[in-house]
């Protein structure tokens, strides 16, 4: 495989190039919710089942999960991710709450630690956000281009817009 891509001029670094062999799935925003919610609630459950419940470990794994879902989701859901994570940690966190005591008392722990691990929480939707507005601007960016290399006639023309539904 060659380093230099066409039209750069410098050379790709090997990890580039590794990284982009990985593969590239894009989820709409549904399946990138049920990918985030599941993995945390199935990493929350072998956090409890081999740590015992550290939160710390489970607010470490949420970071990643929180990037590969901003990252995953296609283009057209991007304003989801930052949505997505904050409810994939709630569902992750029940695991772990270590409630008692029926519905009422699971939920007050459910409700406790989501305010004691407010920060990575805010990590996760943090990392998420980031992710999705660096994705988008590169979009935006890109779609720019494309406008700029049409003829100077394409680029007055106006894109044809799909008929709507009539609001009811």
């Amino acid at each position: 495989m060659d380093a230099k891509p066409e039209g750069r001029s410098r050379p790709v670094p090997p990890a580039v190039l590794a990284l982009r062999r990985l593969p590239n799935p894009r989820l709409t925003g549904i399946g990138a919710g049920l990918f985030a919610a599941a993995s945390m609630f199935v990493l929350a459950c072998l956090d409890e089942l081999i740590l015992d419940g550290s939160s710390t470990v489970f607010g470490v794994l949420f970071l990643p999960v929180s990037a590969l879902t901003a990252l995953w989701v296609r283009p057209a859901d991007l304003v989801t991710a930052p949505i997505i994570v904050p409810i994939a940690f709630a569902v992750g966190v029940i695991p772990i709450s270590g409630g008692t005591g029926g519905f009422g008392g699971q939920t007050m722990a459910v409700v406790t630690a989501l305010a004691v691990h407010a920060g990575w929480l805010y990590g996760g939707t943090l990392i998420a956000g980031l992710i999705a507005s660096v994705r988008k601007v590169r979009l935006m960016r890109q779609r720019q281009r494309q406008r700029r290399m049409l003829p100077p006639a394409a680029q007055t023309a106006r894109p044809a817009q799909t008929p709507r539904r009539p609001q009811r």
